[in-house]
């Protein structure tokens, strides 16, 4: 059986965000536990099973994603290496549908080499900032939300780009709120506020993500939070249509379309390591 790891939100290797895709047989899925186990043996963000869906189902192939330490209800950039995989394999053509636990989610590849996703639209509520995250950050908070159930992070804004970058967080801390993760985000910045680069540059907003609680102190490109960041950004910026940049290390840039309940995030991808799974799954 193969396992690859595929880079996505980025269409070069060795940035963006690695996950793991172990493509299954019509059997399904195996043991909760051992996909579990595998997960944590690969030990990035997420890894994805998928395994193929008789025809006449409402999608086309199953679909879950494991951290290396729990199972979680959604996930982007797996999904959109999974979908590669499917593509770039020839296993599957055009449009795909995963049946997910979020739903039915779709992709749909382009000629330009991106793949799109088609997510539910996170909904947000404002919510008070708890008393201790701006000393967790060590930057203030401007305005936070909450993002509902399906996501479970709470969003949370931030001065400026120069600050979002500049962050080195009390993970400890942020691990103990009630959500799966953070997200902190601020506008584009400019040469002029330090930041050195802005909308100029090929993106609207700036992000990270912090999922301790998840087993992911700081997740590279994180798809399914530009569900969140979709709505509160094209509601400041008055336009359907953005571009992200999640400023992790790597690095990785996730462009939006915001469609009422649904957002559409559209990204590349590259497989970088491809190799046998030898322990048995079942």
């Amino acid at each position: 059986m193969k396992i690859r790891i595929v880079d996505a939100f980025t269409a070069r290797p060795f940035a963006g965000n690695p996950a793991g895709v172990v493509l299954l047989g019509t059997d399904g899925f195996p043991d909760d536990d051992r996909m579990q186990q595998l997960a944590a043996e690969v030990n990035l963000s997420e890894t994805a099973f998928a395994h193929p869906l008789p025809p006449g189902e409402q999608a086309d192939w199953a679909l879950r994603w494991f951290t290396p330490v729990t199972e979680v209800d959604m996930c982007g950039h797996a999904t959109l290496a999974t979908a590669h995989v499917l593509l770039s394999t020839g296993t599957a053509t055009g449009g795909i549908r995963f049946a997910t636990r979020s739903g039915v989610l779709r992709s749909a590849p382009a000629d330009d080499g991106t793949i799109t996703l088609d997510f539910p639209t996170a909904p947000l509520t404002a919510v008070e900032a708890p008393t201790a995250l701006a000393e967790a950050l060590g930057a203030p908070v401007l305005s936070a939300y909450d993002t509902g159930r399906q996501v479970g992070d709470l969003l949370v804004e931030l001065p400026d780009e120069k600050t979002v970058r500049a962050l080195s967080p009390d993970l400890a801390a942020i691990g103990r709120l009630p959500h799966r993760g953070l997200i902190v985000t601020a506008g584009a910045g400019s040469a002029e506020d330090g930041a050195g680069r802005g909308p100029a540059d090929g993106y609207d907003f700036v992000s990270r993500f912090f999922g301790p609680a998840v087993g992911i102190s700081e997740d590279p490109v994180t798809g399914s939070a530009h569900t969140a960041l979709a709505p509160f950004w094209s509601a400041r910026l008055g336009r359907h249509q953005l571009t992200g940049l999640q400023v992790s290390a790597r690095t990785g840039l996730v462009r939006t379309t915001l469609h009422g309940d649904r957002t559409l995030l559209t990204g590349h991808a590259v497989t970088v390591i491809e190799g046998e799974l030898l322990a048995a799954l079942a």
